[in-house]
């Protein structure tokens, strides 16, 4: 869960239409029309992207008169099914996925169960991605594609990067390779595989 308590506010005369808030914010709660930019107040999570590249300082982060949570009650969704998620992502349900916000796989396997299919839908539900917004889409497309839904990039948007190689996809010729070099791909697995089921009980 997120307590938004700030929001991005936009200076009208100082804005040139650039358009590159638009392109970070990771809830697109932020659009420019007639060559200036515009929040949809409702739907900005207060992540400060937007303020923080804009390259002409037009937007500034205001405190909001009412501030307020956003997030998913796990506990009105199968635990099993969040479990089933999780494990096919190969995350623990109480598995940390977004340090600034502190939410963890459950619950954005909740939000996935309850009709969340993009990144930016799980972010504005949850508040994952809307810290220092970099991180925390790896463990999303994770989550998403152990759900069978394959979402497609927003091809305005620059804060899509795909998935990286994960200990579970690394391909053989390259654990082959760096095997004399220290690296232990297959051990590393196996530990990662007994922390993601620690103690899941439902």
């Amino acid at each position: 869960m997120k307590r938004v308590t700030i929001m991005a506010h936009v200076d009208p005369d100082i804005c040139r239409g650039c358009r590159v808030c638009e392109k970070v914010c990771p809830v697109y709660a932020i659009h420019v029309t007639h060559r200036k930019a515009a929040v949809e107040e409702p739907d900005c999570r207060g992540c400060a992207n937007c303020a923080d590249r804009c390259p002409f300082h037009a937007i500034t982060m205001v405190k909001r008169e009412e501030p307020f949570t956003v997030g998913v009650d796990v506990s009105r969704f199968d635990a099993a099914k969040i479990l089933a998620l999780c494990e096919k992502a190969h995350f623990h349900p109480q598995q940390v996925l977004c340090y600034c916000v502190g939410v963890r796989a459950e619950e954005v396997a909740a939000a996935i169960l309850d009709g969340a299919d993009t990144p930016e839908e799980i972010s504005s539900r949850t508040g994952i991605r809307t810290g220092c917004t970099i991180e925390c889409i790896q463990p999303i497309l994770r989550l998403l594609e152990a759900a069978g839904i394959q979402p497609k990039p927003n091809p305005d948007g620059w804060q899509w990067y795909g998935e990286t190689v994960t200990a579970w996809t690394m391909p053989e010729k390259v654990k082959q390779k760096y095997a004399s070099r220290g690296f232990y791909f297959d051990e590393d697995r196996k530990l990662l595989d007994q922390v993601a089921a620690t103690n899941q009980e439902i």
